[in-house]
């Protein structure tokens, strides 16, 4: 399966959520809050470089209110198309506009241990393990850090997260575990290493940086930090909004999105600013709080509508998507989690955001589960099927054959079946055995999934990293543990 990639591209079906004129009014409103109210920029860096650029900062407080002119301008500098890169380059993925790519989501804490079936805590073998399954899957294009390697020192558990990466994928990497600056340095270090050079990894960025802003209106020093060195490097740098309703956020939808592009723009305005023609993305995951429970969702009517208004956003900004889209609120692969995930993936591929997120993790993105991981990877394989849509042709339309077999008869011997049956989808969890088979077998579509996620690990060898490489990362992450050893 190596080097292969299934994406959506160039799709006949489409969706329209936001009007022009919606658009407008949330851009207009996003820039008034980020005018009057501001956001929090806990980082000396982030507040230097709003005060050099005409911003009123308040160090106290470490709030910026930036004008609206200040946020346009900046945006404007931001490259509407590019690639994130891949040790394999037939795995480079275009960020234009015109494809639909799905990635494993990111620090779960917990994983449903495939052998015995039991939930434990997250370590730094299931990174691995994903990581060698997803590179063996051809719907998963790229990689987020899928669960925490609890087992590995904090100070550097992102760097211990991305070898394990680069050594079980060629495909690309997507971290959103690197918090700090010394971390994201070394992280940019260790990427150059593989890429052959600082120059090479701008050229080619095997490796791409993901924040997470702090709803409502504040980002994280440290992961502010780390993304200035990720776009100085030339790394594809993006910030994702969680922004929940009724908590974090209004308990309005519109009134959400204008907290969560408020977050969003104020970051990828500042990393403008920083290192002007920079790639950015938008990114987002935001849902409803639970009213019973005050919980976040991963799942509903609301996060499906979120799904496909944020990318009308991302769109008027020209920039591309990562979305999330699986990591379904259910506990366990379920008639939930299958009716979540569909929808929430159907709505975000429908307007063709760049980056789906969320492949095998369950409630809300803490417990990562095999099982669910090949079925999500189904549910996506559906989707990309439909948004082929139907083509209309002289060859699709079939008359000649039609004509051949008239009426009553069997088009299974006409050689326009044989050329044309392959396009057809074909299940490998869906259960379309007679009724008798099935009661039978006393199997389903989890005994499957758990079987080829078993088959995948026991078979599949990637593609080895030098072993030189390899010494060398090591090196750099046993040089920041030291460092923070002696500090």
């Amino acid at each position: 399966m190596e080097g292969k990639i299934k994406s959506i591209a160039n799709p006949r079906l489409s969706l329209s959520i936001l009007s022009s004129d919606d658009i407008q009014r949330i851009h207009t409103a996003t820039l008034d809050i980020i005018e009057t109210i501001g956001v929090k920029f806990p980082s000396i860096k982030a507040l230097d470089i709003w005060e050099e650029n005409g911003a009123s900062v308040d160090r106290n407080t470490s709030v910026v209110k930036i004008s609206g002119q200040i946020i346009e301008t900046a945006l404007e500098k931001a490259p509407p198309v590019y690639t994130l890169a891949a040790q394999n380059p037939a795995q480079d993925l275009a960020l234009d506009g015109n494809h639909v790519y799905v990635g494993t989501d990111g620090c779960g804490v917990e994983t449903i241990d495939i052998d015995s079936g039991k939930k434990r805590r997250s370590c730094l073998k299931d990174v691995e393990d994903i990581a060698r399954v997803a590179d063996y899957l051809e719907q998963v294009a790229f990689h987020w850090v899928p669960v925490s390697a609890q087992d590995c020192p904090a100070e550097s558990r992102g760097l211990h997260e991305l070898l394990a990466i680069w050594k079980n994928s060629t495909k690309h990497a997507q971290t959103e575990s690197i918090y700090s600056e010394g971390e994201a340095k070394a992280a940019v270090e260790m990427a150059a290493v593989i890429a052959g050079g600082r120059e090479s990894l701008r050229k080619q960025p095997i490796l791409s940086v993901m924040e997470c802003t702090v709803s409502p209106l504040a980002q994280d020093g440290g992961s502010i930090e780390a993304a200035l060195v990720g776009a100085e490097a030339g790394l594809p740098v993006g910030f994702m909004t969680m922004a929940s309703c009724a908590m974090t956020g209004p308990a309005t939808l519109a009134g959400n999105l204008v907290v969560g592009n408020a977050e969003v723009l104020s970051a990828l305005a500042l990393i403008q600013l920083a290192s002007p023609g920079a790639p950015v993305f938008y990114a987002a995951a935001q849902t409803a709080m639970d009213l019973r429970t005050g919980a976040y969702t991963g799942g509903g009517p609301e996060d499906f509508l979120f799904g496909a208004a944020t990318n009308s956003l991302s769109d008027f900004y020209n920039v591309p998507l990562s979305m999330g889209s699986f990591a379904t609120g259910a506990k366990e692969p379920n008639w939930q989690a299958g009716i979540e995930n569909s929808l929430s993936t159907l709505m975000a591929a429908i307007v063709m955001s760049d980056m789906l997120l969320g492949v095998g993790l369950l409630d809300g993105s803490r417990i990562w589960s095999f099982e669910q991981m090949i079925m999500d990877c189904e549910i996506y394989d559906i989707i990309r099927k439909m948004m082929e849509g139907i083509a209309v042709n002289d060859e699709t339309l079939a008359l000649d054959a039609i004509r051949d077999v008239g009426v009553g008869g069997s088009f299974l011997t006409q050689k326009h079946t044989r050329k044309h049956m392959r396009n057809l989808w074909l299940s490998t969890l869906m259960d379309r055995r007679p009724y008798d088979a099935w009661k039978e077998k006393g199997d389903d579509a989890r005994n499957w999934a758990r079987k080829k996620a078993k088959e995948i690990l026991s078979t599949h060898k990637p593609q080895p990293l030098d072993t030189k490489l390899i010494q060398e990362l090591v090196r750099i992450i046993e040089s920041v543990e030291s460092e923070s050893n002696c500090s």
